[in-house]
């Protein structure tokens, strides 16, 4: 039965640009205060992305039901079309007019690393309710404007709503204080190696700590695996390589939603990451985060 998931974030126009080169080639580390480079991309390919969008997709792949809660703006229908094509409800999806949806510029180099320019759009005037649809069962906060990432903590913790906190571009955004507070409760706290290494300087916490503040810290390492910590012990996952590696783009949000849905269905937390790991590698195999396809019967034969 599908489970109902709240799921707070970016809905993103991706514009994916791949550099067939290495940015280390073009930045010298002695000269980054005047820094002046220009890369000449090989492609560009224009996708849906954003965060909240990213998790959804992969969410509706895995069977459950995602209620995006975010903003487009006048040009958004061609993003919410596509959601409703995919089965995918957008009833909490605000329409600003006399905005546009936000937008990321995305170049990626032959080491995967990647270069983004963000324009948050119609998200500068998201309205955070207080109105819970009544089935949610857990909400996942990923990156928007970090005030209505903290009153999205603030509005589930009075309400008793588990929740995910998954503050990954925005940790800058963040105080030492704002940080402990969004993470205290947390059911789980989500973000890359280099992003908890941010939060754990911000908040003078270790991740072992952010774990026992809530349930479960999550870090994942692209091609190392991921590592779970409980507060008592730190789980090793494996990462899934993919069958043709294509594009990076969306592969931690692809990681979330299936670590998120093996969580609600009470597995283990190592095939929670393996979950992640697997849906995470099927989203590389595609250029851009929504590309990829998957039925649950692909996912229980590959992790026999």
């Amino acid at each position: 039965m599908a489970r109902t998931i709240l799921v707070s974030g970016s809905i993103a126009y991706d514009r994916i640009m791949n550099f067939p080169d290495h940015f280390k080639n073009h930045i010298m580390p002695d000269k980054l205060h005047v820094l002046n480079v220009s890369f000449v991309v090989e492609t560009v390919e224009e996708r849906f992305g954003g965060t909240a969008g990213n998790i959804a997709y992969n969410l509706r792949l895995l069977g459950e039901r995602p209620l995006i809660v975010s903003a487009v703006g006048e040009d958004g229908g061609f993003y919410t079309e596509h959601l409703l094509e995919e089965g995918i409800e957008t009833d909490y999806i605000a329409i600003i007019p006399e905005r546009k949806t936000a937008f990321a510029h995305i170049i990626t180099d032959l080491d995967d690393n990647q270069i983004s320019a963000f324009h948050v759009g119609a998200l500068s005037d998201v309205v955070v309710s207080r109105v819970i649809p009544k089935e949610a069962e857990l909400a996942i906060i990923s990156p928007e404007t970090k005030e209505a990432m903290m009153d999205r903590a603030a509005v589930y913790k009075e309400q008793a709503l588990p929740y995910v906190f998954d503050p990954a571009q925005q940790i800058p955004q963040f105080s030492g204080d704002e940080l402990r507070e969004c993470i205290t409760d947390a059911r789980i706290v989500i973000g890359n190696d280099y992003e908890m290494s941010l939060i754990e300087r911000k908040t003078g916490w270790s991740i072992s700590d952010i774990a026992k503040r809530g349930g479960v810290a999550v870090v994942t390492c692209g091609e190392n695996g991921s590592k779970i910590y409980t507060g008592k012990e730190i789980i090793m996952v494996d990462a899934i390589r993919p069958r043709k590696f294509i594009d990076p783009t969306g592969a931690g949000d692809s990681y979330r939603a299936g670590f998120v849905a093996g969580f609600l269905e009470g597995r283990a937390l190592s095939e929670c990451g393996r979950i992640g790991s697997w849906v995470a590698s099927r989203a590389i195999e595609y250029y851009g985060a929504q590309e990829h396809r998957f039925t649950r019967e692909d996912l229980n034969a590959s992790l026999i």
